[in-house]
């Protein structure tokens, strides 16, 4: 049997905490885990896999750590070590091995599927290439 997660491609264990919120960016859009991450331009999904690894104790540590260095919401200036302790109590206990077989390959690998669209995308310009060039040759006679 097709294994149930094959569209999804990033562990669902890990929604729950990277859809969390931490609070409003100074132009009042609620800021996600997962956006905060991005915004500092780290792996969403990477970092919560290591986050998993570590430990619920290091890894509030290393959030603390994180969303200390994360300027855009005024509220964690003060408030970062709070939120990083919410937080922590929403990653998962530990890791499970196709959550972390899941994260590795997508991580390893970049975006699966990305040389696929590429390349499909390549065929598309040839095939428009093809039909003008044939539509060129039939316009003159």
């Amino acid at each position: 049997m097709a294994d149930p997660n094959v569209l999804n491609l990033h562990p669902p264990e890990f929604e729950r905490f990277l859809y969390a919120t931490v609070g409003e960016d100074r132009n009042g859009y609620v800021v996600t885990v997962l956006s905060a991450f991005a915004r500092l331009g780290l792996d969403p999904w990477k970092e919560t896999a290591e986050l998993v690894a570590l430990g619920r104790d290091d890894a509030r540590s290393r959030l603390r750590k994180l969303l200390a260095r994360f300027p855009d919401v005024p509220t964690l200036e003060s408030d970062h070590g709070r939120v990083a302790r919410y937080l922590s109590q929403l990653l998962p206990d530990g890791p499970t091995p196709s959550t972390l077989k899941r994260t590795a390959s997508t991580v390893a690998v970049g975006r699966p599927g990305k040389s696929g669209a590429i390349w499909a995308v390549v065929a598309i310009i040839f095939m428009l290439f093809q039909m003008l060039m044939a539509g060129g040759s039939g316009s003159s006679q």
